[in-house]
């Protein structure tokens, strides 16, 4: 059993939501929480700036009278996603915020900073950085990160290449703290097995695009319930990086999903409020193909929790 701090120490199931640009919000981290999954949201998704500050109280008085009143069953910790890239003008000013307010989990993506760790380690947070293969691992550790997140082949929105039996094995012969492994994981029994491979937690997030208190168009919601994992496309188009994007999204948009272009990454931009690549062009991961049906967060949960303690049932047999 990996090293784990204490805001991932006892959580009621290994899973946390990964953070989902424009989709995510309070109303879905609540309820991620309250069910006993870390919740998670972009700092970016609060525009303008301000309205970050306004989230973050919503989120922590909400979590606070939750666990009031359910001393006995508290809510799981939540997390804000740091955007460590030069065109985030806004990062200084997010993690304040996050400082303030002592976020108890920060996911940085696309860069590692030790000034935004010690950031979030001056007020006790816990700090997961996000990778695609075992060298930004180490360099994320390097520069202060407690733990992994391992974004394997089949992840949503920008995604790596690398088989999750690879890069878990190569992280774990050398680090023993934290690691939760992203891609194409919807059910409970993928949760259990990313933990048989060596994982802690699974980071699961194309799947709470289609719950109910998700903000995704109904489109969106619907396009991932009758989807699969023929229908994701790895393109580099619309943001300059590697993602995974919905078919129909992109046939919607004029465009043929088997003949894109190249980018480049001078093309990514954080630094205004160009989304027109994750509101018009869908982000998605490869494991749809189990999503069913629009449901509550609460209720995707419980499924998750069913599933999970049956496929432990039947190993254990």
């Amino acid at each position: 059993m990996s090293r784990l701090p204490g805001a991932l120490a006892h959580l009621p199931l290994p899973i946390i939501g990964s953070p989902l640009f424009i989709v995510s919000n309070p109303t879905l981290v609540i309820e991620q929480c309250k069910a006993g999954v870390v919740g998670s949201m972009p700092a970016l998704n609060a525009r303008p700036a301000a309205q970050l500050e306004d989230w973050l109280v919503e989120i922590t008085r909400a979590l606070a009278a939750y666990n009031l009143a359910n001393p006995g069953k508290p809510a799981a910790p939540f997390a804000i996603n740091q955007i460590v890239h030069k065109s985030n003008d806004r990062l200084e000013h997010d993690m304040a915020m996050c400082v303030k307010y002592k976020v108890p989990i920060i996911i940085t993506s696309l860069g590692a900073r030790e000034d935004i760790n010690a950031a979030a380690h001056s007020y006790g947070g816990v700090v997961l950085h996000d990778i695609i293969n075992n060298k930004h691992a180490r360099k994320a550790i390097e520069k202060g990160a407690d733990g992994l997140i391992a974004v394997a082949a089949g992840a949503g929105g920008h995604a790596g290449v690398k088989s999750p039996f690879a890069l878990i094995q190569e992280i774990r012969q050398w680090f023993d703290g934290p690691v939760a492994l992203s891609g194409a994981i919807s059910t409970g029994g993928a949760v259990l097995a990313a933990q048989a491979m060596g994982a802690d937690f699974a980071y699961i997030g194309s799947a709470f695009i289609a719950t109910l208190e998700a903000r995704a168009s109904d489109a969106y919601k619907q396009a991932i319930v009758d989807g699969n994992s023929d229908d994701i496309v790895y393109s580099n188009l619309f943001t300059g990086v590697h993602g995974n994007y919905l078919a129909p999204s992109i046939r919607a948009a004029g465009m043929d999903p088997d003949n894109l272009a190249e980018s480049d990454a001078s093309k990514m931009n954080f630094g205004g409020d160009k989304s027109k690549a994750w509101k018009d062009i869908w982000g998605c991961g490869q494991g749809i193909g189990s999503i069913g049906k629009v449901q509550t967060t609460a209720d995707f949960v419980d499924q998750l929790r069913r599933e999970y303690e049956a496929a432990r049932a039947r190993l254990l047999g």
